[in-house]
């Protein structure tokens, strides 16, 4: 049967990995809704291209051109944070959440809560609302499928078996670019040395993440929501050739892993198809080049991110919202060359001591969390720059 598909953030790269697969099984999907922030030419394209019933833009002034650009074609354009939520609302059997940052918890949410299936992408949505999000997957009973692909593998690697009978679950990480450099190293570390990834094509701010490690952490945030086995079951391992995405320790002492090329499309593929599988021209694995897999343990002194990335999942309530927030912004400074690498963690940890609003309740609370935080950690860079 075909199956009915919307894809919001579709011109990002997640989003056009999903449309690429879509595109290789044609007769299979059928694309309902698309959604991106601005890019209206790009998105009229893939509309036009996949035979979209709706192209939605997340900015208001992009509605114009994307409306001009649609006009013919009998696709519905619509414009502003209400239509994202309307289209989220649409009927649908598989949505893709893409969209970058909080601007996609509103959307996500709508579509957990109308009890569909949806593959999340988006990072910020389970740091940030975890409890939230997966209280309403529990009142509407729908499927959460995720994406990233450490989470994905360890969703694989769980399919058929009970969380009370793991003892271990393991993320890997590539340690990014910088997992051999000293801290002395680390200080002088510039923005383009950061956003050069080893293995993984990112974009300059999760490619930044990589290289503190906080990727990382964020994803042990994710990790604990998804997967309810306990914080203390869940393990972070640094695997260079980024080649076993996750593994699963049963009571037993059986690991299962989940192998595969770095390429996001295998974990969108997995999701996209689920419960079946699919075909994809992904690169297959070839062990023998790649010769060796090897293993160390992360070095929370370089790496503090993994420290308070776990501090914050522990206190629970808004901290891991500011974790988020605050380090979207030194992140941003580091960047724009305003603060040094190692400065980054720095202005997290202190956002986070100084920073101790009540657990959010709703959405709303949220945001404010969000906003307030980055005031905070704005107020730590300046004392920071001052300070410099």
């Amino acid at each position: 049967m075909t199956r009915s598909v919307s894809i919001f953030g579709a011109t990002g790269s997640v989003g056009l990995s999903t449309l690429d697969l879509v595109r290789q099984h044609r007769d299979a999907y059928r694309v309902v809704a698309l959604t991106a922030n601005s890019n209206a030419s790009a998105l009229a394209k893939l509309a036009i291209e996949f035979g979209a019933e709706l192209a939605v833009v997340a900015d208001e002034a992009s509605y114009p051109a994307l409306k001009d650009a649609l006009q013919g074609t009998g696709i519905e354009a619509a414009a502003g944070a209400q239509a994202l939520i309307e289209a989220a609302q649409r009927d649908v059997d598989w949505t893709m959440a893409s969209i970058v940052g909080c601007a996609g918890l509103p959307p996500t949410m709508a579509a957990i809560q109308a009890g569909k299936t949806v593959a999340l992408a988006n990072k910020e949505a389970l740091v940030s609302a975890g409890a939230l999000m997966m209280a309403a997957v529990r009142r509407s009973g729908a499927a959460l499928l995720p994406v990233d692909s450490e989470h994905n593998a360890i969703f694989q690697c769980l399919a058929g078996s009970k969380l009370e009978h793991v003892r271990k679950i393991t993320l890997t990480a590539s340690g990014g670019p910088f997992r051999s450099f000293s801290l002395d190293q680390m200080r002088a570390v510039t923005p383009a040395q950061a956003v050069a990834h080893p293995n993984w094509d990112m974009g300059a701010k999760i490619s930044v993440d990589s290289a503190t490690m906080m990727n990382k952490g964020l994803e042990l945030i994710e990790a604990y929501h998804l997967f309810p086995v306990g914080l203390d079951k869940l393990d972070i391992l640094v695997h260079p050739q980024s080649v076993i995405h996750s593994m699963v320790e049963y009571d037993d002492c059986s690991t299962l892993a989940q192998l595969g090329s770095p390429d996001m499309r295998i974990p969108i593929a997995s999701a996209l198809a689920w419960p079946e599988r699919m075909a994809t021209n992904c690169k297959p694995l070839d062990l023998a080049t790649i010769g060796q897999l090897t293993f160390e343990q992360p070095d929370i002194v370089r790496f503090p991110a993994l420290r308070l990335a776990r501090a914050a999942i522990t206190e629970g309530g808004a901290k891991p919202a500011i974790l988020n927030a605050a380090n979207e912004v030194a992140v941003e400074a580091f960047l724009h060359g305003q603060i040094g690498f190692l400065d980054i963690a720095n202005v997290v940890e202190a956002t986070l001591t100084a920073y101790a609003p009540a657990a959010p309740t709703h959405l709303d609370d949220l945001f404010s969390i969000d906003a307030d935080a980055r005031i905070y950690a704005r107020r730590e860079l300046e004392t920071l720059t001052r300070g410099n």
